[in-house]
């Protein structure tokens, strides 16, 4: 089977939710493998290699996850609670601003990480994990 006609196959047998908990997962693994090292790094120059080594490119593609879930929730037409739309949409608010911070050198992958997380769990049908105590 080709690449095209599996994507079509993806795209016609899952659900939204489905592809946004598929996507999320995706960029959250990527954000992961470098995470610890990012904030554990103790100078400029240690954090801009990891940056430079591909962690921008995957927070950006985390901001941009986040950006089209602001403007999908930011709709009049979508179907989730107001309640719920408002705080999905503080979450993407505070990512766009910790997404900068980290692009500008200040320590914060894993908050971006466990946010993922727990928003991955909930496509799921999962009630969050307890965030673990350092």
């Amino acid at each position: 089977m080709s690449i095209a006609a599996y994507k079509t196959t993806i795209r016609e047998s899952e659900t939204p939710r489905q592809i946004e908990r598929r996507v999320l997962s995706r960029v959250t693994g990527q954000l992961a493998t470098r995470a610890s090292a990012f904030d554990r790094a103790e100078s400029a120059r240690e954090r801009s290699a990891l940056l430079s080594d591909g962690l921008r490119d995957d927070l950006v593609t985390n901001q941009k996850f986040w950006s089209e879930l602001q403007f999908d929730l930011a709709q009049p037409g979508n179907a989730l609670p107001a309640e719920l739309r408002a705080g999905l949409i503080s979450l993407a608010i505070f990512v766009d601003r910790q997404t900068s911070a980290v692009i500008g050198g200040n320590a914060g992958v894993g908050a971006l990480v466990e946010i993922n997380r727990s928003i991955v769990a909930g496509l799921g049908g999962q009630a969050p994990a307890p965030a673990e105590v350092a």
